[in-house]
């Protein structure tokens, strides 16, 4: 991992090299293509696609997602 070293990014904190993948990925994040389906997966999302438009009430809101995840975890 020369880079690390030339560029002193070793020398940063966690939190600070944290920031800076961060900071990274946003600025290859927007110049990127979508990463093509599988045959599967691509067969998946009309599957579910196709049972919500079959089904548009049969929803959990983030919320009630949420709750429920925080609720199991005890926080």
């Amino acid at each position: 991992m020369p880079l690390l070293t030339e560029l002193h990014i070793d020398r940063l904190s966690v939190e600070d090299r944290l920031l800076l993948v961060e900071e990274i990925w946003d600025s290859i994040a927007p110049t990127q293509r979508a990463a093509p389906l599988t045959d599967s997966q691509q067969q998946e999302l009309e599957h579910r696609l196709r049972d919500h438009e079959q089904n548009p009430d049969d929803v959990v809101s983030w919320e009630a997602v949420k709750a429920a995840t925080l609720a199991r975890l005890g926080q």
